[in-house]
C-alpha cells in the first residue's frame, strides 16, 4: 500500500470516528436527560438543541467545505478564523435575542443559551478542522473530536447524575470544548500550520462574508427546513410530543452522518477533478456515494420497520410502538436528503450557490405553511407528513439543477478542449 492510500485510509477511519461520535451524541444526550431528568426536560433539551444546530450554520458560516475547496487559495487561515470569531459571537447574540422574543421561562432560555454557546465553540474548532485538512491532516481533526465526543458525553452524564442540573451539565461541556480546542487542536497542532507573520488582511475578512453569503443562507435554510416539525411542535403541542417526536427524528440521522462519513475525504479530490475539468470523474465520484446512500438507507429503513419502536423504547424508556410508521416513513424520507446532500456539495464545489438559495427559499416556504398546517390538524403524524413532502421537493429540485450545471459544465469542457 502507497503512502498516499495509507494517509487516506488513515484520514478516511478517524474522520468517520470522531465525526460520527461527535453526530451521536446528541443521542446519548437526550437520553441522559431522559433517563435522569424526565421526559419534559427531554422536550426542552430537544428544541433548545435544535435551535442550537440551525444557529450553528451562523457560527459555520462558509463552513468547512469552502475552506477546504478554496481552489485559488485567496483567503488565508488568519482571515478565516477572525472572521468565524466573529460568527460565533453572533451566533450566541441571536440565540439571546430568539429566547427573549420567544419569551421562555429562565430555565427554558438558559438551556437555550448554553447550548448553542456548547456548538458556537464547536463552530470555531470546524475552522482548526479545515487548516488541519488543507494540511492532509483530516485524522487529526477526527482525533479531537473523538476526545470532546467522549470526554463530552462522560462528563455530561457524571455532573447530571450527581446534581440532577442540566444547566451545570451544559457548562461542563462547553469548558471540555475549549480546553480540548485550545491544548490539542491550535497549541499541538495548528499553530506550526498558520502563518502568523502575514498582516491580518480586514478585506478579505468581509469578502468572506460577501462570497459566502449564500452558502451560509442555504445551509441555514437547510437546517431549518429540517427542523421546521419541531418549531411548529413547540408553538402548538406540549414538550412530552416534542421529545416523542424528538426520539422518532434521531434515527433519521444516521443517514446523514454515513454520507457525511463516506463524502468528506472525498471533498480535496472533488477539488482537484474539478480544477482539472474532469467532470466524468467528478460525477463518477458522486454516482458512488449516492448509490451507497441509497443501499444503506433502504437497509436502515427495513430495520426500522421491524426493529425500530422496540429498540428506541429499550433506549428511551418509553412506549414508542404506535410511532413504527412514523420513524419508518422519515429514515425512507432522509435518503432523498442525503442524496441531496452530494448535490449540495457538487454545486458548492461549482460555486453555483444563488440557485441552491432559490432551491431553499422554495422548500423553507413548503416547510413553514405544511409544518404548522399538518402539526395542528394532525400532530405528530402531521409532522411526519410535512418533513416527507418537503425533503421530496428539496430533491426533485436539487435533482434537475445539479444535473443541468453539470451536463452544461461538461460540454463547455469538452468545446474547450478542442
Amino acid at each position: 500500500m502507497t503512502n498516499e492510500k495509507k494517509l487516506f485510509l488513515k484520514n478516511f477511519i478517524w474522520n468517520i470516528m470522531g465525526t460520527g461520535l461527535n453526530s451521536f451524541n446528541s443521542l446519548f444526550f437526550l437520553i441522559i436527560v431522559t433517563r435522569i431528568n424526565g421526559i419534559n426536560e427531554a422536550g426542552i433539551f430537544s428544541i433548545a438543541y435544535s435551535t442550537a444546530i440551525i444557529l450553528y450554520t451562523v457560527g459555520l458560516y462558509s463552513g468547512r467545505l469552502c475552506q477546504v475547496t478554496d481552489i485559488e487559495n485567496k483567503m488565508k487561515d488568519k482571515d478565516y478564523m477572525v472572521n468565524r470569531a466573529i460568527t460565533c459571537i453572533l451566533m450566541v447574540l441571536l440565540a439571546v435575542v430568539f429566547v427573549l422574543f420567544k419569551q421562555y421561562t429562565p430555565y427554558k432560555m438558559w438551556i437555550f443559551i448554553l447550548l448553542c454557546v456548547y456548538k458556537a465553540t464547536e463552530a470555531f474548532g470546524e475552522i482548526l478542522y479545515g487548516i488541519m485538512q488543507k494540511n492532509e491532516l483530516l485524522y487529526k481533526s477526527g482525533q479531537s473530536l473523538t476526545i470532546k465526543s467522549i470526554g463530552g458525553l462522560v462528563l455530561f452524564l457524571m455532573i447530571d447524575q450527581i446534581t440532577h442540573n442540566l444547566i451545570l451539565a451544559c457548562i461542563s461541556i462547553i469548558f471540555l470544548n475549549i480546553i480540548t480546542m485550545v491544548v490539542f487542536d491550535f497549541l499541538a497542532i495548528c499553530k506550526n500550520l498558520i502563518d502568523f507573520k502575514t498582516k491580518l488582511n480586514m478585506e478579505n475578512v468581509w469578502q468572506i462574508f460577501k462570497s459566502e453569503f449564500f452558502v451560509f443562507a442555504n445551509s441555514f435554510a437547510g437546517i431549518y427546513v429540517l427542523n421546521a416539525p419541531k418549531y411548529a411542535i413547540d408553538t402548538y403541542l406540549t414538550e412530552d410530543i416534542q421529545a416523542i417526536f424528538g426520539y422518532i427524528m434521531m434515527p433519521a440521522t444516521v443517514i446523514t452522518l454515513f454520507t457525511q462519513f463516506i463524502f468528506m475525504p472525498y471533498l480535496s479530490q472533488l477539488k482537484e477533478l474539478y480544477e482539472k475539468k474532469d467532470i466524468k470523474a467528478f460525477k463518477g465520484i458522486a454516482l458512488k456515494v449516492k448509490l451507497a446512500i441509497f443501499a444503506f438507507g433502504t437497509i436502515a429503513s427495513v430495520a426500522a420497520f421491524f426493529l425500530g419502536p422496540e429498540v428506541l423504547s429499550l433506549i428511551y424508556g418509553k412506549e414508542l410502538g404506535n410511532y413504527r410508521m412514523n420513524l419508518t416513513i422519515i429514515i425512507a424520507a432522509y435518503i432523498m436528503y442525503g442524496i441531496s446532500y452530494v448535490n449540495l456539495v457538487l454545486l458548492t464545489t461549482t460555486r453555483n450557490t444563488f440557485i441552491q438559495f432559490i432551491v431553499y427559499l422554495i422548500t423553507m416556504f413548503v416547510a413553514f405553511i405544511g409544518a404548522n398546517q399538518f402539526v395542528q390538524h394532525w400532530q405528530i403524524n402531521g409532522a411526519t407528513i410535512s418533513c416527507v413532502i418537503t425533503l421530496c421537493v428539496q430533491f426533485i429540485l436539487y435533482t434537475i439543477i445539479t444535473n443541468f450545471i453539470l451536463r452544461k459544465i461538461e460540454r463547455s469542457s469538452s468545446c474547450k478542449s478542442y
